[in-house]
């Protein structure tokens, strides 16, 4: 293949993807997150706890045999564990160069947010708001875009990145 076909289809790809989100439910919450970092959606599996690891990271899973971490938004946000059942989803992502999983209370849609509903939070509360990367409006509901680069803080990178050392 040409140079220019490659980046002819790598630009397609991203042009079908623009304004996509999957939406997930947190609690009363409609959240969303942009479709180009979603790798896939998995029913809840058994946990592998780490310790050393902050209580919102809930452990490893064995993905076909990769190592990915699981984050458990609804703690991640300060919420009340709740129990999983079976609407209660991971949705694997790719972040900071890694495979990050978040469990969701439920998975909702993928839905096309134009770029002109979409729009910048308030700055009222900049410090409790700092997971929230946008606000889309949608009907008459919105959908809080997460910021899903905010979600891990440095120093949980580094420990997962070790953890995954030590199982190669």
């Amino acid at each position: 293949m040409t140079k220019d076909l490659i980046e002819d289809i790598d630009e397609y790809e991203e042009d079908t993807q623009k304004d996509k989100y999957l939406t997930f439910q947190v609690d009363e919450e409609s959240y969303g997150i942009a479709i180009g970092i979603v790798t896939e959606i998995i029913g809840i599996q058994p946990i592998t706890q780490v310790p050393e690891l902050p209580e919102y990271i809930r452990g490893i899973i064995n993905l076909r045999g990769k190592i990915i971490p699981v984050m458990d938004v609804r703690m991640r946000f300060k919420m009340d564990f709740k129990e999983y059942n079976d609407r209660t989803c991971i949705i694997v992502i790719e972040v900071k160069d890694m495979s990050v999983g978040l469990i969701v209370d439920s998975v909702s849609d993928v839905l096309n947010i134009p770029e002109e509903e979409v729009v910048l939070p308030p700055e009222l509360q900049k410090k409790s708001n700092k997971y929230i990367e946008a606000i889309g409006k949608v009907d008459r509901s919105i959908v809080l875009i997460l910021d899903c680069d905010k979600l891990l803080r440095d120093e949980d990178y580094t420990k997962i990145k070790e953890i995954e050392k030590d199982e190669e």
